[in-house]
C-alpha cells in the first residue's frame, strides 16, 4: 500500500500501482470526468501514470493553469499528426503550450502552407480528436530514439536528441502518431473539442536566426465550443483596446523609423498624461518621505560592472560607448539602481539618518530583439518610477510594508481592484543565475513573505522568478477583459549594498551594511500606460484624462458664452477646450465621444441667458443642465470619489 496525500491534507491509502484517475474515482465520479492532468510530488505525470511510491497528488482539471497547459500540449501533439497526414514528409520540431494556446514549429520543406489552409487542418485535427484516441508515455534509449529520427531525415529531433541523457527520454504515443515528448497530456483526444488556429509565422530554429527558418502555426482549443466562441469575441475586444490603435487616435504616443525601433515618442496629450501621472506619485511620495535625485543617462562600464548588470546583461545591452579617450568606455544606463548606490555613497550616514528614500523618474534602456518590440509594453528605452531606500535590517519590515500600501494606493486609484501577488525566489537548482550569499537570500526571502502576509495579501511563491541580485514582491494584475500583467514589483537587496561598499554608523559606533529595497509601483511608465489603456479602452479616470470636458457651442454667436464658461472652469483646476468649428452640434457631440471626452458642455442662447451649461456623460447622453459651479463640483466630487488622499 502507498499513502497518497491531496492539497487539503488528508491522505489516502491505494495499492501500489493505482493512478491518478484512480484517485480521482475514489473522490467522485464527477471529479473523475472533469481531471485532466496531474502532478505528483512536484512532477508533471499524467492521469494513467502508475504511482508507486508515498507522495503528494494534485489532480488538474480544465480551471486550473496547469489543467490548460496539459490541455494545449495535447492539441500540440494532435496539430502535429494532422500536419503530418496532411504534408507527407514534414520534419516536426518543437511543440509547446504557451500562455493562451500553443503553437509547432515544423519544417515543410520546399511546401508553401499559408492562412488560407488552416480551416483544412482544423477539421482534420477535429477528425482526429474525435476518435478519442489514448495518449500514452513510453521510455526509449537514446540509440533507438536517435535511430528513429535518423530514419526519417530530422535533423532537429537528432539535436534535440543529442543533448538529453540516456534513460531520461520518453515518447508519447497516440492513434497512430508518435513523438519526442517529456509527458503531460490529457487522456485522451476526444476532450478536445473546439479548434482554432490563429496565425502562421515564420520562427528560426531554436532562436538563432543563423539556423533555419520554419514555419510556426499557433493555435488555441477548448473542452467545449461556446468557449472558443467566447474567447474570439474577446479577441475582438482586446483588437479594440490595443493600446497602439488607441495611442494613435487619442494622439498620445508615436514612434519613428528614423528616430529607432522601440523608442516611443511623446505628443503633447500623452506628455500631459504621463505628468498627471508622474505628479500624482511624486506628491504620494512626498508625504511618504522620499527625496527626488536625478542622475545621467549614460554610466562609465565600470559602474556596471561593479553592480553586476554588466556580467549578466552586457552582452543583450546597447554596447558601450566609446570616447576619444582610449581608456574611457561608457553605457547607456540600463537600471538606476547603481547610481543611486553612488548618491548614497556621496557622504556618510549615522543609523540616526536611516531610512533614506531616494526617488526619480528615471529613464533606462536595453536593447530588445526587433522581433521583441510591441508598442510601449516592449520598448529599448523607457521611464521607470524607481525608488531605493537604504534602510538598517531593523528598518526592513516596516519600510517593506510601507511600499506595499503605497502600491495599494496606486492601484486602488487606477482601477486595478483584481490582482494576486507573486513572491519571486531563486530556483535553488541553478545558484550560478545569482550573486550574494545563501545566508542574505534567505533572509530577504523571508522578509517578503512576513510583508506579504502581515498585509493580508492573496500571495503564491515562484521559483526561479526572482532579479539576479535579490528575490522580490510583484503585482500580477488583471484587467477588464481578464489578461493578467505584472505591474508594481517590489524587491530586497542584501547584495548590491555589499558590491558598493555602503555603509552607516551604528548605535554600537561600528560600521554595518545597509538593507536595500527597490521598488518601482507603476514598473514603466510605458507600459503602465500601455496596460491602462487597454484596461480603461481609453476611458481613464476623470482626474488622469487630458481634457475633462469639451465646450460645445451651437453656433458662433455663443463661443464668447463659452469662452467665459471655459475661464470659470479653469478657476475650478478643471481641464477644458472649446470647439470653435463651424461644424453641425451632432457632429462636435460623435467626435468628442470618439476622443472618449468625460463630459460634453453645450451652450446655446438659453444656456447663455441662464448662466447654464447642457451637460452630456460619454456614453450615457444627456444628465441635464446645471449652472457651471453644479458642474465643478460634479467634476471635483467625481475625482475625490476615484483619487483619495494618500495616508502614511
Amino acid at each position: 500500500m502507498i499513502a497518497i496525500t491531496l492539497p487539503d491534507g488528508s491522505v489516502k491509502e491505494f495499492e501500489a500501482g493505482a493512478s491518478p484517475m484512480d484517485v480521482a474515482m475514489s473522490i467522485s465520479e464527477g471529479l473523475a470526468r472533469n481531471v485532466i492532468s496531474a502532478s505528483y510530488n512536484g512532477n508533471t505525470v499524467e492521469t494513467s501514470t502508475p504511482l508507486t511510491e508515498d507522495g503528494s497528488l494534485v489532480l488538474y482539471t480544465w480551471r486550473d493553469e496547469d489543467g490548460k497547459k496539459a490541455f494545449w500540449h495535447s492539441s500540440a501533439h494532435i496539430l502535429a499528426q494532422a500536419l503530418e497526414e496532411m504534408y507527407p514528409g514534414v520534419k516536426l520540431t518543437i511543440g509547446p503550450a504557451i500562455e493562451r494556446g500553443f503553437y509547432y514549429d515544423v519544417d515543410f520543406g520546399d511546401t508553401t502552407v499559408s492562412e488560407k489552409d488552416l480551416p483544412a487542418i482544423e477539421n482534420k485535427m477535429l477528425e482526429i480528436a474525435r476518435g478519442k484516441h489514448t495518449f500514452s508515455i513510453r521510455s526509449s534509449s537514446k540509440a533507438d530514439a536517435l535511430d528513429f529520427y535518423q530514419k526519417q531525415g530530422n535533423e532537429y529531433k537528432v539535436e534535440l536528441i543529442e543533448a538529453l541523457e540516456d534513460g531520461t527520454i520518453t515518447f508519447c504515443d497516440h492513434d497512430t502518431f508518435t513523438d519526442l515528448c517529456r509527458g503531460g497530456h490529457i487522456p485522451n483526444t476526444g476532450i478536445v473539442k473546439a479548434v482554432k488556429l490563429m496565425s502562421i509565422a515564420g520562427a528560426y530554429w531554436r532562436g538563432d536566426e543563423n539556423k533555419p527558418q520554419l514555419t510556426r502555426i499557433y493555435g488555441i482549443t477548448f473542452p467545449k465550443q461556446k468557449e472558443l466562441k467566447e474567447y474570439l469575441q474577446l479577441l475582438e475586444e482586446a483588437k479594440k483596446r490595443d493600446h497602439r490603435k488607441l495611442g494613435k487616435e487619442l494622439e498620445l504616443f508615436t514612434f519613428s523609423q528614423k528616430v529607432g525601433q522601440g523608442l516611443p515618442l511623446w505628443l503633447p496629450k500623452g506628455a500631459a498624461l504621463r505628468d498627471r501621472l508622474e505628479s500624482f506619485l511624486k506628491k504620494a511620495q512626498k508625504k511618504a518621505g522620499y527625496e527626488m535625485v536625478v542622475t545621467p543617462h549614460i554610466g562609465q562600464k565600470e559602474l556596471y560592472v561593479t553592480s553586476g548588470h554588466y556580467a549578466k546583461y552586457g552582452e543583450d545591452s546597447f554596447q558601450p560607448i566609446k570616447t576619444p579617450n582610449a581608456d574611457e568606455e561608457f553605457m547607456l544606463k540600463p537600471m538606476n539602481c547603481p547610481h543611486h548606490c553612488e548618491i548614497y555613497n556621496s557622504k556618510p550616514w549615522s543609523y540616526k539618518d536611516l531610512p533614506k528614500r531616494f526617488a526619480e523618474f528615471g529613464t533606462v534602456y536595453r536593447y530588445e530583439q526587433s522581433g521583441e518590440l510591441h508598442g510601449l509594453t516592449r520598448v529599448r528605452g523607457f521611464t521607470q518610477d524607481d525608488a531605493h531606500i537604504f534602510c538598517t535590517p531593523d528598518q526592513l519590515d516596516s519600510e517593506f510594508k510601507k511600499v506595499i500600501d503605497l502600491v495599494l494606493y496606486v492601484f486602488g486609484s487606477l482601477g486595478f481592484e483584481n490582482f494576486t501577488a507573486q513572491v519571486s525566489i531563486r530556483d535553488m537548482e541553478k545558484p550560478e543565475k545569482y550573486i550574494g550569499d545563501v545566508e542574505n537570500w534567505e533572509k530577504a526571502e523571508q522578509a517578503i513573505i512576513n510583508a506579504a502576509e502581515a498585509k493580508g495579501l492573496d500571495y503564491v511563491i515562484e521559483s526561479g522568478e526572482a532579479a539576479f541580485y535579490g528575490p522580490k514582491l510583484d503585482f500580477m494584475v488583471k484587467d477588464a477583459l481578464g489578461r493578467s500583467w505584472q505591474l508594481g514589483t517590489i524587491q530586497v537587496d542584501y547584495n548590491l549594498p555589499e558590491r558598493f561598499e555602503l555603509q552607516y554608523k551604528g548605535s554600537d559606533n561600528e560600521m554595518h551594511r545597509p538593507v536595500m529595497i527597490h521598488r518601482a509601483p507603476f514598473g514603466s511608465m510605458e507600459r503602465f500606460i500601455a496596460i491602462l489603456l487597454e484596461h480603461t479602452g481609453g476611458n481613464f479616470p476623470l482626474w488622469l484624462m487630458p481634457e475633462q470636458a469639451s465646450i460645445l457651442s451651437l453656433s458662433e454667436k455663443y463661443e464668447k458664452y463659452g469662452e467665459k464658461v471655459l475661464t470659470l472652469l479653469e478657476n475650478d483646476e478643471i481641464r477644458a477646450l472649446v470647439d470653435h468649428r463651424s461644424e453641425t452640434i451632432g457632429k462636435k457631440i460623435r467626435e468628442a465621444e470618439m476622443n472618449k471626452i468625460p463630459y460634453m458642455l453645450i451652450v446655446g442662447e438659453q444656456e447663455e441667458k441662464d448662466g447654464t451649461v447642457s451637460v452630456r456623460k460619454h456614453g450615457e447622453g444627456d444628465i441635464g443642465t446645471m449652472t457651471v459651479e453644479a458642474f465643478a463640483k460634479l467634476v471635483q466630487e467625481e475625482v475625490k470619489q476615484t483619487i483619495k488622499e494618500f495616508k502614511v
